[in-house]
């Protein structure tokens, strides 16, 4: 399958997502020093393809995607993507695999979210000033 990419409007992003590119490997770029994965979303109304740095958030094999967008009132443009196209590739390290998103709540999230703050402990401060939105979590899980 042929997948035509696009680069995402914000610099920092584009610059992690040639660096890991250039390396074959995640380890090539870092948030505030921690390990990133990438994800290989198709656009919800565009379907073209991005490729989205995220915190590594792993467990048995599934990994957490925090839209965050760093405490802001709303969701990241990659949330309307993941929830209309859930079937993603997620990177991590060198491997590629494919995975499904779906977006948890209740004590699933809970037990994810905590996860989640112990991977990269600024969710709390980005949770806290997000003006009342519940900052939305999906559970990536590998396609069998």
């Amino acid at each position: 399958m042929t997948r035509t990419y696009v680069d995402s409007p914000a610099s920092w992003v584009r610059d992690q997502v040639a660096a890991i590119d250039a390396a074959g490997d995640t380890k090539a770029a870092s948030i505030q020093g921690l390990d990133v994965v990438v994800l290989h979303i198709e656009g919800a109304k565009s379907g073209t393809w991005r490729k989205v740095p995220l915190m590594r958030v792993e467990h048995d094999g599934s990994y957490a995607a925090v839209a965050s967008k760093g405490g802001a009132p709303d969701n990241p443009q990659w949330y309307y993507s993941l929830k209309a196209n859930p079937d993603i590739d997620l990177q991590d390290g060198t491997q590629t695999f494919p995975m499904r998103a779906r977006e948890i709540s209740g004590e699933e999230r809970a037990t994810w979210w905590e996860r989640c703050v112990a991977a990269f402990p600024n969710y709390a401060d980005y949770q806290a000033r997000s003006q009342g939105r519940e900052i939305p979590v999906f559970v990536l899980e590998p396609v069998d």
